[in-house]
């Protein structure tokens, strides 16, 4: 077991539960609390050098692991005095060429969300140059080498890991023995920061990196993760053979690292996948229905047709010898998963719900259906968003943000010259067409949209949504539009949720005094827009809590574009119809700025129609495969208590 530096970790588990995994890791429950404990160690090493008198030399990441660090940082710099008067920092890579007035630039990344708000003197600050001329590179590097070298080292150095991954930009073929290098980015690496950059086309194709030996030179090294989209990689850097083809893998033979991952980057780690194989569990509800669901997804039976020897065979031998059968555990399990189907989401009336997810009384319910951006609604549930109008109950959807920044230039463009040639027409007061169309015609690259700009992509937006419901069938006095102000700032970086935001929730939520609350629990949203909206509600609802008409209230998450509960989390399963599916289809194509050219798509090449209809569809799958009826699609609920 490898150790570390600092205090603020401790060992993870017995050796058994972590004898998979060849780096040491801890697991903290959010990123924000992992964050805090990550800050924690880099001001104990910062004040013991300057007791020491001593300069501290860190290295530093960019993207979006790191920005909690650095908030925590520049926290304890204004409230607690610390002072980085003695760093010196080296980063890690910036995309070439590159400006550093450029936006995406990782010199522009550092002063906005560090270097601008400490005390930290410019001359310490070394980030690479994306300017250099190509013929100066080589000794450029050599140079940026030797700095760190006469520095005296890396004291410290924080990662991020990306899909390939890469830990800076040492994509797969990276070499051990590399140095700081201008290297070609992978395709993957640029799709994924194709969002920054409104689209993969104008993502820069190479960067300058340190290199793998520069890294494993660090005195101490801190790798972070976050999210469900990180938890593959984790696994095949934490558990799998070190292999240039996953340059992290480096990291097995560096003797001070440490993984700091949240729950859902660790989700597939053995011990936390299949514990099961690891050695004795302690068998939960929930972990025996996710075992029996793994168990026939690995020996490709339905639950009924699981004997004593496939739970032998599999490391699942104690379950049995707790006094449980095969034929107990079996039906048990599928019970579990016939009583989350239900083709009435708001409760079927006058019916013994005792073995349904939802009430049957009230018989009509108050429902909000939340909706992070203007078509999360009918990409995650449009087919239980139709069931429910169509069955009587009073349903209001709430979009919460504009999603004013996913509707490109040019499709503004399109409706500014429209309605400017559209004379006559009741155009918007505040919205000047000519303006907007000579700002979006002599728009720079780095330019944040004008207001009026910001104000017509947002329209955009939310006459596609009307479009949308009033396909469903919702009335137009349903449809709300809360316009939250830490969406607001005409970048893709947004403003932490404040009281402000969390108001207007409440707000909405006291006047409707809801039933039933529909919201995104998607969180691998690739802008954290979701998770924001989502903390927004869970906020709201707990300041409302005290009032009576809470009491009757139950919120149910739903995932969208970018992956699906697992069948062991699923608390509702709504089945979809062929026609069903077709009609949520054609509602999600009313939201045309988002089709062909979606510009925050994160790693999936697939429209978001597309995706919809193959996650729901895979769902119904995984049911009929399970032994449970054959359903065309299933669109899948958590319960969550608030």
């Amino acid at each position: 077991m490898k150790t570390t530096t600092s205090l603020a970790y401790d060992i993870p588990g017995k050796f058994e539960e972590t004898r998979f995994e060849k780096n040491h890791n801890v697991i903290f429950e959010n990123s924000a609390e992992a964050s805090k404990n990550v800050a924690q160690e880099i001001a104990e090493l910062i004040r013991l050098k300057q007791t020491n008198n001593e300069s501290c030399v860190l290295g530093l990441a960019t993207g979006s692991s790191p920005i909690k660090v650095y908030e925590e940082l520049v926290r304890m710099h204004k409230e607690e005095g610390l002072s980085f008067s003695n760093v010196i920092t080296f980063n890690l890579d910036e995309y070439y060429p590159m400006n550093k007035e450029n936006r995406q630039s990782y010199h522009y990344f550092m002063h906005q969300h560090l270097f601008n708000h400490i005390d930290i003197k410019p001359e310490n600050v070394n980030i690479p140059d994306g300017t250099i001329a190509l013929e100066q590179l080589n000794q450029y590097c050599i140079d940026y080498e030797l700095k760190i070298k006469q520095a005296g080292g890396l004291d410290f150095q924080l990662l991020g890991i990306g899909r390939t991954g890469h830990v800076g930009f040492n994509e797969p073929g990276s070499h051990i023995n590399s140095g700081t290098r201008i290297i070609t980015l992978d395709h993957i690496t640029r799709v994924d920061a194709s969002s920054d950059f409104n689209g993969i086309d104008n993502v820069p194709k190479r960067a300058i990196t340190m290199g793998v030996s520069t890294i494993m030179r660090s005195k101490r090294i801190v790798l972070m993760a976050w999210g469900q989209n990180k938890a593959s990689i984790i696994k095949r850097t934490i558990q799998g053979e070190i292999s240039s083809d996953v340059p992290a893998t480096f990291l097995q033979n560096h003797p001070n690292a440490t993984f700091v991952l949240d729950q859902s980057a660790a989700s597939e780690l053995t011990r936390f996948k299949t514990p099961w194989l690891v050695g004795e569990c302690i068998w939960t509800e929930e972990l025996k229905s996710k075992a029996i669901v793994w168990l026939c997804k690995k020996t490709k039976q339905s639950i009924l047709k699981l004997t004593d020897r496939d739970y032998n065979n599999n490391g699942m031998s104690d379950l049995l010898a707790h006094g449980s059968s095969a034929y107990d555990l079996n039906i048990n399990m599928f019970n579990i998963l016939q009583h989350t189907i239900t083709g009435w989401p708001g409760g079927k009336p006058n019916t013994d719900d005792s073995h349904r997810p939802e009430r049957a009384n009230p018989a009509k319910k108050r429902v909000i259906l939340f909706s992070p951006h203007p078509d999360d609604d009918v990409i995650s549930m449009g087919g239980t968003f139709s069931k429910l109008i169509k069955q009587g109950h009073d349903v209001h959807v709430v979009y919460q943000t504009s999603g004013n920044i996913a509707v490109t230039d040019d499709e503004a463009l399109k409706f500014a010259e429209v309605c400017n040639d559209f004379v006559g027409a009741d155009l918007p007061k505040d919205i000047n067409f000519k303006s907007v169309i000579e700002f979006l015609n002599n728009k720079s690259e780095n330019q944040i949209d004008s207001l009026e700009v910001r104000k017509l992509k947002g329209l955009i937006r939310r006459r596609e949504s009307y479009a949308a419901t009033r396909y469903i069938g919702l009335k137009d006095e349903n449809t709300h539009f809360l316009d939250l102000p830490f969406y607001e700032t005409g970048q893709v970086k947004k403003n932490p949720l404040g009281q402000e935001d969390i108001e207007i929730v409440k707000e909405i939520i006291a006047r409707i005094k809801p039933h039933q609350v529909f919201a995104a629990g998607d969180l691998a949203d690739p802008h954290g827009t979701h998770e924001v909206c989502l903390n927004a509600i869970f906020a709201a609802m707990k300041e409302l809590k005290p009032e009576k008409y809470m009491d009757d209230c139950w919120l149910w998450l739903y995932r969208g574009a970018w992956h699906e509960w697992d069948i062991h989390e699923i608390d509702m399963a709504v089945p979809l119809s062929p026609s069903e599916v077709l009609l949520k289809r054609h509602a999600i194509l009313y939201h045309q700025s988002q089709k062909d050219r979606v510009m925050f798509q994160g790693n999936d090449s697939r429209e978001f129609w597309v995706r919809a209809e193959d996650r729901n569809k895979n769902t119904a799958i995984l049911y009929d495969e399970l032994g449970l009826a054959e359903y065309e699609a299933i669109e899948a609920f958590k319960r969550f208590d608030y």
